[in-house]
């Protein structure tokens, strides 16, 4: 069987990218280096200086491209560097329909950095694909996507989108974060870029910022490696070869921190105290038979709200094992408030029309036992009904 043909599993382990050749060294070598000695004054080699390529990340940007089916993978110095990165691709006078229950740090460079650039932009719900025809206009270039979305995990029809894109002769861009290419392939469905914070479940362990990004033809992927080189929103060698070794553990890891998330979510879904559950593996999820069509799991995220800020704080102060923190998708499950941590940079009004209320926290499921999580959910819930119906504070 030729390695092109094998599963996307043993893709993330070995896949194009073999061991090192002249030595057989399993892992890719760090190469730390900034320069490189050229042999002649004629033609110089593959690398001359490290901004424009180094070979450890070289490794990274194959992997990832191979991953996703795409022509040209990048790696950056963050999530928020590859798609503002990807963004800049846009030009003064070009406008961009942007999904609106999008990322808070997206929404703000959309909102605060592109426009002082004079490029527009309008926000939409892309789970209805008749508003996302009626905000297009003639100057519009990129409709940019993030299914399932953080944190209320609406889930985007992709090919109905990608359609509509070009029949209007626009890229479409896809923040694949949430679901990596284990589960999603946008680009296999037509996207033109397709966008991953690196952080995240790829990299698994809390220890790598990164951002990805693969192109679906060689001419946007020279465009946006331009972007990159010009800006310098490189990932160092060392943070390459961390998410090099992360990317080998991604099918283990997202598979049972899948399968625990869908146990807690029906879980939650079956408590009283919590007034709605977000998780496109439940088949009350408004978006559950679409994203079945286009991704082959239900991730490892969910979003659950209670009453209001008050019965969030008591269960964030009683739950034991998570860890209360920003950022998702590593081994340890990770709990984050929206409001002031992931959407800190969306004003509150706003906030609140995207349904990111309060009382709405998200979570990340980690690799514990699930049966603990959910003991443990049990007991700080039980402690936050208490204190609301009480309104005196547990200790």
């Amino acid at each position: 069987m030729s390695q092109h043909n094998n599963h996307l599993e043993t893709k993330l382990i070995h896949g194009a990218q073999r061991g090192e050749t002249q030595t057989g060294a399993v892992n890719v070598p760090i190469y730390l280096s900034s320069t490189f000695h050229q042999n002649s004054f004629e033609e110089f080699g593959a690398f001359d200086y490290s901004r424009s390529g180094n070979p450890t990340r070289q490794a990274l940007e194959e992997k990832i491209a191979e991953l996703e089916g795409g022509t040209h993978g990048l790696a950056f110095a963050s999530g928020m560097a590859a798609i503002s990165s990807a963004l800049l691709l846009l030009s003064a006078g070009d406008h961009v329909v942007v999904t609106k229950d999008v990322y808070g740090g997206t929404f703000r460079f959309v909102s605060e950095v592109l426009k002082r650039f004079n490029i527009d932009h309008t926000f939409v719900d892309l789970t209805d694909l008749d508003e996302v025809s009626s905000a297009i206009k003639p100057n519009t270039k990129v409709i940019y996507a993030e299914t399932p979305s953080n944190p209320c995990m609406n889930i985007t029809d992709l090919p109905g989108l990608i359609k509509i894109a070009k029949a209007n002769n626009c890229l479409t861009f896809v923040d694949n974060t949430f679901m990596t290419p284990l589960y999603q392939n946008p680009l296999d469905l037509g996207a033109d870029i397709v966008l991953h914070s690196a952080t995240k479940f790829l990299s698994g362990h809390s220890d790598v910022i990164a951002g990805l990004a693969v192109t679906r033809n060689q001419e946007l992927g020279d465009k946006l490696a331009f972007i990159q080189n010009s800006f310098g929103s490189i990932l160092g060698a060392q943070d390459s070869y961390l998410l090099l070794q992360g990317i080998k553990t991604l099918g283990a890891r997202l598979n049972q921190s899948s399968n625990s998330a869908g146990r807690i979510a029906e879980y939650l879904n079956a408590h009283s105290f919590i007034e709605e559950v977000y998780y496109p593996g439940l088949p009350t999820h408004p978006g559950y038979e679409l994203h079945k069509e286009q991704s082959t799991s239900s991730g490892a995220v969910l979003s659950f709200k209670l009453p209001n800020k008050a019965a969030a704080k008591a269960f964030v102060d009683h739950v034991r094992i998570p860890v209360f923190a920003v950022s998702l998708g590593a081994v340890e499950s990770i709990l984050s408030y929206p409001a002031t941590m992931s959407h800190a940079a969306m004003p509150k009004e706003e906030r609140e029309l995207r349904g990111i209320t309060d009382g709405l926290l998200r979570f990340s499921v980690g690799l514990e036992n699930v049966d603990d999580l959910i003991a443990d959910f049990d007991q700080a819930l039980k402690v936050a009904e208490k204190e609301a119906d009480s309104g005196v504070t547990v200790s």
